[in-house]
């Protein structure tokens, strides 16, 4: 795990997970079965929403690393929000694989030449997101620390 986590280290897995979140954002509007884009479904833009949370777990992982702050009730209600995200980046992976899978029911029918790639590429970028997210919260328990909040005066950086 240690090879792993030196492979990627922590700005790299933010830039990885910031780069393919912004491409299954722009993914999410494609219809794989039509080759268009649908701006106009209510249920594409329930994804873009969600993935605010993790946008806001990186920024606050980042601050916390940079500024040398410990952990607090607020970035641990973040996380357990990002937990169950990523039930919802499993499902998302396996509606696509489920749909990639259906391709030789309907293989009499007319599907676009871009249905296997652009398929393929969603499901490898969906995959890589929930390996990604497993490595940043890695990165959270090794460089911020645990959730303790036993002593959590003693933490505590009051203002002036």
């Amino acid at each position: 795990m240690n090879s792993i986590l030196k492979l990627f280290t922590l700005n790299r897995c933010l830039a990885l997970t910031i780069g393919v979140l912004i491409s299954l954002i722009v993914l999410n509007f494609y219809g794989l079965y039509t080759n268009k884009f649908y701006l106009v479904k209510f249920d594409n833009y329930i994804f873009p929403l969600l993935t605010i949370i993790h946008f806001t777990y990186l920024y606050v992982l980042r601050f916390k690393i940079r500024e040398e702050e410990y952990t607090d009730p607020a970035m641990r209600n973040l996380e357990y929000a990002l937990y169950a995200i990523f039930l919802i980046y499993l499902f998302k992976a396996s509606d696509t694989f489920y749909i990639l899978m259906s391709y030789k029911d309907y293989e009499d029918h007319i599907l676009p030449g871009t249905f296997l790639p652009m398929g393929i590429l969603i499901f490898c970028l969906q995959l890589s997101l929930m390996a990604l997210t497993v490595l940043v919260i890695w990165h959270r328990k090794n460089k911020v620390g645990d959730y303790n909040f036993d002593n959590i005066n003693e933490n505590i950086d009051p203002w002036p």
